[in-house]
């Protein structure tokens, strides 16, 4: 698949100019962000909220075609995590199709 509009830089290779107005943003104090679509987080939150730690994964060694696991290193650090995150895309996208639940 060929990237037409993508373009990937590391940290040193940056470009200088954006289109971010940084000394606008550096004198915005806390008060001039609009925060109004954003919910309170009230004691009623708190007493509903649900902490969930993360499963493990579990170690496996999956045979991967070499040209998938060339693309998915080609992406830099974290290739085994984006292979993950791809998977449970479509393990999460078949059990909606099918009405599968957890």
């Amino acid at each position: 698949m060929k990237k037409k509009n993508t373009v990937q830089y590391n940290g040193e290779d940056l470009p200088e100019e954006t289109k971010t107005d940084w000394q606008r943003l550096d004198a915005m104090t806390d008060d001039d962000i609009d925060t109004s679509e954003i919910s309170e987080l009230d004691e009623e939150w708190f007493k509903n909220a649900k902490v969930i730690m993360p499963q493990p994964k579990k170690a496996i060694s999956p045979r991967i075609d070499r040209e998938v696991l060339r693309w998915f290193k080609s992406q830099g650090k974290g290739y085994q995590s984006h292979i993950n995150a791809v998977l449970k895309a479509y393990v999460n996208a078949q059990k909606a199709r099918t009405g599968q639940k957890e």
